[in-house]
């Protein structure tokens, strides 16, 4: 064998023995791998959030249509009390007014009766007042019957009562040395205005001349479909939003149900009671309502925040025993804001993972 001979295999055996070395290592450090498995002790556990599940209604979510509207209890409308001609019109539609405030003046010639039946009526007591007392000296006296003394008596006591009656009149009609004062009884704004200057009025109209509203809270009358209409109770909680502000929301209770339907819409009216901070819901703007309805089915019920989507399968790592996790595939049923609703899977009162279970998630399913 010659020598090139002799190195050629010298460096087949060495490089034989490196691979035989290498397989070796590979060989142990699997082994090494297989013996370090992921385990959940008891610590991890502890340092982790965990979530019972519990059992509730499921609720569903419609979405229907509304909108605004004042509250009655707190809307008055303004009826003409006498006949006249409107003067001095200081308000304007969508004007905020406050208690007491000056809407307008009426030149009235019923105001002229009412203001001379009460000095009238006043004159009268003074004068009654003064016979009843001279006859009351002179029955005392034996001067006169107790007859006149009755009868002076009686004409002061109808004097009074036609002077209350007068007096009472010019308080309710407000009249100055202009006319007749319309004033508003209540802080608020106007929401209608069926009355300008000159405006020839009567005591006898139906129409009202302002209606002025506290809008401070407002109604939000929700249009019902009839195939809504058995899943909408009262109590159900809704979430309100509009075209005006479409990132406000606006959240309340249903509080009433109108038992009559509508016969041009088919809908039945329902009423949510909200609080309008800065006035920003205005009588008639359209609402899109959503309404969190109780289906009546009782299910599983966990925060999403424990979900692992994965595959497109979802599932939670179930704290099944003392610190012992595996992973737990979930058939989600409905969701519901950050709640979801578990068909199969999960029952109350299981313990499952809520914080970092992305993390164990990948860890067991290796």
């Amino acid at each position: 064998m010659t020598k090139n001979q002799f190195s050629i295999l010298g460096i087949a055996i060495a490089f034989a023995s490196a691979l035989s070395m290498q397989s070796c290592h590979r060989a142990e450090n699997a082994d090494d791998q297989k013996e370090e498995k992921f385990e959940v002790t008891d610590s991890l556990l502890a340092s982790l959030l965990i979530d019972t599940v519990k059992q509730a209604s499921a609720l569903s979510e419609i979405n229907l249509t509304g909108s605004i509207a004042p509250d009655e209890s707190k809307m008055v409308k303004i009826f003409p009390m006498v006949s006249g001609v409107a003067q001095d019109v200081h308000m304007q539609l969508g004007d905020v007014v406050s208690k007491g405030q000056t809407l307008a003046i009426m030149k009235s010639a019923e105001m002229a009766g009412f203001t001379k039946d009460y000095v009238s009526a006043e004159a009268d007591v003074r004068s009654t007042k003064r016979t009843f007392e001279s006859t009351q000296d002179l029955y005392k006296s034996g001067l006169a019957s107790q007859k006149d003394f009755e009868q002076a008596q009686s004409d002061y006591q109808k004097a009074e009562a036609e002077s209350k009656r007068a007096g009472a009149v010019i308080n309710i009609n407000k009249s100055n040395t202009q006319g007749y004062v319309i004033k508003s009884p209540i802080s608020g704004f106007v929401i209608e205005k069926n009355l300008t200057d000159n405006t020839q009025v009567r005591a006898d109209n139906s129409q009202n001349l302002f209606t002025i509203a506290d809008l401070s809270d407002v109604f939000v009358l929700i249009n019902i479909y009839e195939s809504d209409i058995a899943s909408v109770q009262t109590g159900d909680a809704v979430k309100i939003t509009t075209l005006s502000y479409p990132d406000k929301v606006f959240e309340g209770k249903i509080d009433k149900i109108y038992e009559v339907l509508d016969p041009d819409n088919k809908v039945v009216k329902a009423r949510v009671k909200i609080s309008n901070p800065g006035n920003k819901l205005k009588p008639e703007m359209f609402a899109n309502v959503i309404i969190k309805a109780k289906s009546g089915e009782k299910l599983p019920v966990i925060n999403t925040r424990a979900l692992i989507f994965d595959n497109d399968k979802n599932y939670v790592i179930l704290v099944d025993g003392k610190a012992h996790a595996r992973i737990q595939q979930v058939d989600i049923a409905k969701r519901v804001e950050d709640r979801a609703y578990i068909r199969s899977g999960l029952k109350p009162g299981d313990r499952i993972v809520a914080s970092r279970q992305v993390y164990l998630f990948e860890s067991l399913k290796d």
